[in-house]
């Protein structure tokens, strides 16, 4: 092949359109960058943590490779869909152990570094989940800027890309989407 290399939009579209010399040099750029944001979603875990980055990968690459009927329109949308599909994986997993210890204490996350939302004690994965269903029901473009940026470990301008909207919304939705988070998950008194 002559050229420059095919950025991972170009790839996406051909492999859509049926090119399996697409999917055979995508497979490699994206393997990477979504062990990249798994390993930094998963660096906030607790030592001893069962589930690991490649596990998590392995599984979000084998969903995504399968989902055959998806139009890939460009690199945002790809890892939006990866976002969303790790945050589904990781929630189903905490709740299997939850189930497993026959209600003891779910599989546990660190929002300090992702949430910045102060000393709050660390919320339970199946608590984060459910407090951003709730918030997907009030403010669905807060709760996706979460997911995108805590579970898809996206950046705020990459967050923006996948959003369509301007970065300093993107700052705007996720300061205002910490607060909330830090109110629904703080323990009551």
């Amino acid at each position: 092949m002559s050229g420059p290399p095919l950025s991972i939009t170009q790839l996406l579209v051909a492999w859509n359109q049926g090119d399996q010399d697409a999917l055979a040099q995508l497979t490699p750029l994206v393997y990477r960058e979504l062990h990249r944001l798994a390993h930094g979603y998963l660096a906030g875990e607790r030592r001893g943590h069962v589930l690991q980055t490649t596990a998590l990968v392995n599984e979000a690459f084998v969903r995504l490779i399968d989902w055959q009927q998806v139009e890939w329109k460009d690199r945002a949308h790809f890892f939006g869909v990866s976002a969303t599909l790790m945050r589904h994986i990781l929630v189903q997993f905490a709740r299997e152990q939850q189930a497993a210890k026959r209600g003891g204490q779910a599989l546990q996350v660190s929002l300090s570094d992702a949430l910045n939302v102060g000393a709050q004690k660390h919320p339970d994965l199946v608590a984060l989940d459910d407090a951003l269903t709730a918030l997907e029901k009030l403010d669905s473009r807060q709760a996706r800027t979460v997911e995108l940026r805590f579970f898809g470990g996206l950046s705020l301008e990459e967050t923006a890309e996948v959003l369509h909207v301007s970065l300093s919304t993107v700052r705007r939705d996720w300061r205002m989407a910490q607060a909330w988070l830090h109110q629904q998950l703080s323990p009551t008194l």
